[in-house]
């Protein structure tokens, strides 16, 4: 089993204590995004737990006690935009925290284990795409020492998020610039030694050498941990994601980045006030158990498949 921590939320930025909670625990309790009342709960026993895959804009509140998972293969998708604070109010000084954060974090763990993801991309009068490709490459020169790839992919127009962005007055961009920036940033990520690919796009970006990707990588987790995976595709994903199952262990609507591009917060005001109900000692991400709720454990398997030979 590979545990996805998590697309719905930046567990490491606001529930790092509450996600350690659960590991010393060995298990968590996930809520059905569709059926509120209807509770998983998920073993995070090292006999079964393959892989942890962290999402974050900002790892530092975790980074002092990631010597609690030195037993699980792991590695971070580290988001790292040249957004401003009109589109993430609620991340930090990319120059003063969030580089060196990133910049350090592959020094503790190693860079085969931090996933640069520079997405999503959109355009408007000021994020140009004279602006991506500049700071595209400012950040390339800062992180290529600390990573080995980059993960892009364009905004996606859900109907919460073209609410929230209004204000971002946002561009819907044309194939033919698509296409003229991902050939500008594949020659900037060649520059550097970096690969890329893009998350759940359809377009195809081959002649560019700009792969379709595999967040939840099953080569990724092999290398890692030295073992071989038995996995399948993530059917709960959409057509063009090339994921492989996992199990997440987030809640929607309870990130408080307040990206205004996010897909998985409603707004502000419910992701605030879902976390004032969190209780880092809960099973729960937020919240209690009520007694309307039905428990069901979840059989869950390791998908390991002997030890992985790289010769």
């Amino acid at each position: 089993m590979i545990v996805s921590a998590s697309r719905r939320t930046d567990i490491p930025t606001y529930y790092s204590d509450w996600f350690f909670n659960r590991i010393k625990a060995g298990y968590v309790l996930v809520r059905n995004p569709i059926n509120f009342h209807q509770v998983s709960k998920i073993s995070l026993s090292k006999d079964i737990v393959d892989g942890i895959v962290f999402w974050t804009k900002n790892p530092i509140p975790m980074m002092g006690r990631l010597g609690e998972i030195k037993d699980y293969p792991y590695y971070f998708q580290f988001t790292l935009t040249a957004y401003g604070k009109d589109v993430e109010p609620n991340i930090p000084s990319k120059y003063e925290y969030i580089i060196p954060a990133f910049q350090q974090l592959s020094r503790q763990i190693g860079k085969e284990r931090v996933v640069w993801r520079y997405d999503p991309i959109f355009l408007n009068d000021i994020y140009t795409m004279e602006y991506h490709c500049r700071y595209f490459e400012a950040l390339a020169n800062r992180l290529y020492p600390y990573t080995n790839q980059c993960t892009v992919s364009f905004i996606d127009y859900y109907q919460k998020t073209q609410r929230n962005t209004k204000s971002l007055h946002i561009v819907e961009m044309s194939l033919d610039q698509k296409l003229e920036l991902m050939g500008k940033f594949s020659f900037i990520a060649s520059k550097y030694g970096l690969t890329m690919d893009t998350c759940a796009e359809e377009i195809d970006l081959s002649q560019f050498g700009i792969r379709h990707a595999h967040c939840i990588d099953k080569r990724r987790l092999e290398k890692i941990g030295g073992f071989a995976l038995n996995l399948e595709k993530d059917k709960n994903q959409r057509l063009e994601c090339g994921c492989m199952a996992s199990v997440d262990i987030g809640m929607y609507h309870t990130c408080k980045n307040g990206c205004l591009y996010c897909y998985a917060n409603v707004n502000d005001k419910t992701a605030y006030k879902n976390f004032e109900k969190h209780n880092k000692n809960s099973p729960l991400l937020y919240g209690e158990l009520t007694a309307e709720d039905v428990v069901k454990e979840r059989k869950l398997t390791s998908c390991q498949n002997g030890q992985l030979q790289f010769f």
